[in-house]
């Protein structure tokens, strides 16, 4: 029993450290989170010759052992800011609900108004009911004639 807690703590004591260590960065994996300074796409659909500087940066930066958050942090100071796929949030942007609101809030005072003017312009013209001519006398037999058969 002693000799399987023994080798059971030694396996524990091997296997820490793997687990504690952060996954190793691959191209292919920094390639999609990246893109192409000069063209602006995915570094990993460009063949600019731009695009292969970048994964030459890259594979050195691999190479010496940093992991993915560092290779960015590098490529950012490297390129600057938009070579970022996905860039930083920059907070709260007002506009963006704003301006939605003010348009539909515009949109119901515009309907509203039109709604106003149409009421008051439907009012003032009387509603005219065409009903047709009276029957002569003699029309009048006719129909009656018709009718009884």
């Amino acid at each position: 029993m002693r000799a399987v807690l023994v080798a059971f703590a030694l396996l524990l004591a091997l296997a820490a450290p793997a687990l504690a260590a952060p996954p190793r960065a691959s191209l292919p994996d920094i390639e999609d989170e990246v893109m192409c300074v000069e063209c602006g796409t995915v570094l990993a659909v460009s063949s600019s010759p731009v695009a292969n500087q970048e994964r030459t940066f890259i594979r050195e930066q691999i190479a010496a052992g940093k992991d993915k958050a560092q290779i960015k942090a590098a490529l950012v100071d490297e390129y600057g800011e938009q070579i970022l796929a996905e860039p930083k949030a920059s907070g709260f942007n007002a506009t963006l609900w704003i301006v939605p609101i003010v348009i539909v809030l515009l949109a119901a005072v515009g309907i509203g108004v039109a709604l106003r003017r149409w009421r008051a312009t439907a009012g003032d013209t009387p509603i005219e009911t065409h009903l047709p001519p009276e029957l002569s006398a003699e029309d009048a037999q006719r129909l009656d004639a018709e009718l009884s058969r």
